[in-house]
């Protein structure tokens, strides 16, 4: 059964559509202006300046390219169909070039929606395993396979920062650092807590078990954003990372704990903000590292503060609850289901091999909107 007339119809309002969001013209006009400032013979003589100017340009390359690609995309889908009566394409290539329209203009709708400063960086991402020693410690590795499945898919680099290993089978907590272009925009849905429900492997009785772990999302800060830390509440040592390794792993203290005595600009409220680096053996890239950590943390904070203020203006509109029960995985139901958006799929085996993309798309569609700052 070939498209409709009204599908294809469809499809041409919603480019034209995303023509009028995203200003194409004037990015056009836009990017001509923005290269110019590259050809001043200073330009490299500040690197940071010069680096955050090339990511504004490659960021309009990025839409301006999209959009004439998909532009010409629905052009051809528009002769395809019109060529079908003459049988110079058969129906299938009509179909394919169609749901080859339809999933490019979902991407960039999608990408259309991350409008906010922190949504192009990379993100931090932490599981706590909850209640329950090894059912939710197995669950949280469970989870740390998802989110490392998923960003493969996507191209992402991730890499460990912390790990803490389960006393039978799992995890007890994991920190992933997860880099590349929107992963924060796209996994900040993932925050708050995850349950899962199935037939207990570790049970003798066969017993259906809850188990639950929390997702923890921050943007991992890069050098262009400036955030202040104040090193008079820094404090550091050091340990020796354990784990399976050659000689070297007993004998060198390479793992590092910062202490940060935290004080809140705006309550005054203080707490101290632990955090613990054993990512490589070299202490000061260990340092390094877990600065950087600290530096997301406060930069969360900050976001977090804002977001606040803003659900103030915007009161009536559904918060997105930190710290709250946000999906259900029913392995014996086969049934995985997001309780903020409603969306559900019987995918129980594609969802853990890092296919969440659906829920992340539902995520966004109602809640990204609300989430601007205007």
């Amino acid at each position: 059964m070939m498209i409709t007339l009204e599908q294809l119809k469809d499809a041409e309002e919603r480019t034209a559509a995303l023509k009028r969001y995203l200003d194409i013209d004037s990015k056009k006009i836009e990017v001509e202006e923005e290269e110019l400032r590259t050809h001043v013979a200073d330009f490299w003589d500040d690197r940071e300046k010069a680096e955050a100017q090339m990511r504004k340009i490659k960021e309009l390359h990025f839409w301006i390219d999209s959009y004439t690609a998909l532009e010409k995309q629905v052009e051809e889908l528009q002769l395809a169909f019109d060529f079908v009566k003459e049988e110079l394409v058969t129906e299938e290539e009509v179909d394919q070039q169609y749901e080859a329209v339809v999933k490019e203009l979902e991407r960039l709708e999608l990408r259309n929606m991350l409008r906010r400063e922190e949504d192009k960086l990379g993100v931090v991402l932490k599981i706590n395993s909850g209640a329950g020693g090894t059912e939710s410690q197995d669950w949280a590795q469970m989870l740390m396979r998802l989110y490392l499945r998923y960003a493969e898919r996507h191209g992402y680099k991730t890499s460990i920062a912390q790990l803490l290993e389960g006393d039978e089978a799992g995890i007890k907590s994991v920190t992933i650092n997860i880099e590349g272009d929107y992963a924060y925009g796209f996994l900040k849905s993932e925050n708050g807590v995850h349950r899962l429900v199935r037939v207990s492997p570790y049970n003798a009785q066969g017993k259906r078990m809850t188990s639950f772990a929390s997702v923890f999302v921050t943007p991992l800060v890069d050098d262009t954003i400036d955030i202040q830390v104040e090193t008079a509440r820094v404090s550091w040592d050091t340990f020796r990372s354990g784990g399976a390794g050659g000689q070297n792993v007993n004998k060198v203290e390479s793992g590092v704990r910062l202490r940060y005595q935290y004080k809140d600009p705006y309550t005054g409220e203080e707490e101290e903000i632990l955090i613990e680096n054993t990512e490589t053996r070299d202490q000061p890239k260990n340092k390094e590292n877990a600065m950087r950590q600290l530096k997301s943390i406060l930069y969360e904070k900050e976001l977090q503060h804002r977001m606040e203020e803003q659900a103030k203006i915007e009161a009536g509109k559904k918060k997105i609850e930190w710290g709250s029960q946000i999906r259900s995985y029913v392995f014996d139901d086969r049934r995985v289901k997001d309780h903020r958006t409603n969306y559900q799929t019987s995918d129980v085996n594609g969802v853990m091999d890092g296919g969440i993309d659906e829920f992340i798309k539902a995520y966004l569609m109602e809640f990204a909107a609300s989430e601007t700052i205007a």
